[in-house]
């Protein structure tokens, strides 16, 4: 209970906030984001709550759409953690809807959650979002964490969230 209280303050607190040394160059991109790790395992699944980091001076136009780097995190409620670095491409779909598929490999740490295998595993995402204002998105994604048998096991995990995205 009290991290999902937590998810929703934290929430709050960076949907009012503005940093003016940032908003001036809006040259930064920051999602905020809470859902649930590994929903399709009932006895595993847990509310996570995470961030993820995009520098738009380091995005570039490619034949695949706006190519950027990100690099991002996220903990669970049992503790596990997951941190990443990797790229994302963000595909304008007309009507302040952009479609951002992902790729981040990262080092997973279970804590008292899930074993996912192995410390080194990688985050395949799809983000569907909404574009509220010329700073501020709002969107669903959801994530496939899985170690490509890299373990002597691979479960993978399954997760869906809510994203809050601001410009700065």
């Amino acid at each position: 209970m009290f991290f999902k209280k937590f998810s929703i303050i934290l929430f709050i607190l960076f949907s009012s906030t503005k940093l003016n040394a940032f908003e001036q160059n809006n040259e930064y991109q920051l999602n905020f984001f809470t859902g649930n790790f590994d929903f399709s395992d009932d006895k595993q699944s847990a509310y996570l709550i995470g961030f993820q980091h995009q520098d738009k001076n380091l995005v570039r136009n490619t034949f695949l759409g706006k190519v950027s780097p990100i690099t991002g995190g996220f903990i669970t409620e049992n503790s596990a953690a997951y941190i990443y670095t990797g790229i994302e491409w963000n595909l304008d779909m007309g009507n302040k809807l952009e479609f951002t598929p992902s790729f981040a490999p990262g080092l997973y740490h279970e804590g008292d959650g899930k074993d996912l295998g192995h410390v080194l595993e990688f985050k395949s995402e799809v983000q569907l979002s909404y574009a509220a204002s010329n700073n501020t998105s709002l969107g669903v994604s959801y994530n496939h964490v899985s170690n490509a048998s890299l373990g002597d096991k691979n479960p993978g995990a399954n997760s869906y969230m809510f994203n809050f995205i601001k410009n700065f």
